[in-house]
């Protein structure tokens, strides 16, 4: 098996299942929920590493409303909003990253703040599995998502967003979808 995930140099990237974006929570995708068996059924698959993200924001972040962002307060570090929600299968998982992590600049990417300025560490993890391709699923789909697979292409991986296992915030997802298409990012069904 250990061979096996060696040579298939490919990543599963899951991106924010959090309780405070599930229904109920402080900023909940609609329906958000519903990806979970999805989801669960692709950490079963044989990946080289399956890495999840979780903003991991500090008390005042710049996003948050009152601090001037567009955000309500959500996914405080250390919160039972900013844990993974209880129903994601958490033992397939290699690695976790946190995002958002700056009080001044936020991080809609698993890969950099939005500025392009500070690293998560994923693209160096990535790169000590030689990993050549990801797979991307999770929350929401037309912002940290869709930032973590442009990143992800920018950086020379060949991407690809499962969108069965993921839900956006718009209601209309289609202009998202197209960038990323033209960006050369594949749209996958798991």
């Amino acid at each position: 098996m250990a061979s096996q995930r060696a040579l298939s140099r490919h990543a599963l990237i899951v991106i924010d299942i959090q309780n405070d974006f599930l229904p109920g929570g402080a900023l909940a995708i609609n329906e958000g929920d519903l990806i979970l068996p999805t989801v669960n059924a692709l950490l079963q698959q044989d990946f080289t590493a399956v890495i999840a993200s979780r903003d991991w924001h500090p008390e005042h972040h710049i996003s948050f409303t009152a601090q001037g962002g567009p955000w309500p307060v959500h996914c405080v570090a250390g919160t039972s909003g900013a844990a993974f929600a209880p129903g994601l299968d958490q033992r397939s998982l290699t690695h976790i990253i946190h995002k958002g992590t700056r009080e001044s600049c936020d991080s809609y990417s698993a890969f950099f703040d939005n500025e392009q300025q500070a690293s998560t560490g994923l693209d160096a993890l990535l790169r000590g599995f030689y990993i050549e391709k990801v797979t991307l699923c999770g929350l929401a789909l037309d912002v940290c998502v869709a930032a973590t697979a442009r990143d992800a292409r920018s950086q020379g991986f060949e991407t690809s967003i499962a969108l069965n296992a993921c839900k956006g915030i718009a209601a209309d997802e289609t202009p998202c979808l197209q960038e990323l298409s033209e960006l050369g990012i594949k749209l996958i069904t798991s």
